[in-house]
């Protein structure tokens, strides 16, 4: 990984996004200390399709009670 001061990519910022874009990585630095990196982003899509059925089965089960009403102090404390 090179390092090009801040001067230098002032200077001609085509020709370090051109070496960014061809895959290279480059710290920039500041009066000799490194601030940051510039680096090409990923932008291949990632695969997506459906997802498998039953993928979580059995990793929670409805509570029988899960329909019945809040109790009262709890309704109370939403409405507050």
């Amino acid at each position: 990984m090179e390092t090009v001061t801040l001067q230098e990519l002032e200077r001609d910022p085509k020709r370090f996004l051109d070496r960014v874009e061809a895959g290279e990585r480059l710290v920039i630095s500041r009066g000799g200390r490194p601030v940051a990196e510039l680096r090409p982003i990923d932008v291949s899509p990632t695969p997506r399709g459906p997802r498998p059925f039953g993928l979580a089965a059995g990793e929670f089960t409805v509570p029988d009670d899960f329909d019945d009403p809040l109790p009262e102090d709890l309704l109370r404390a939403f409405e507050e």
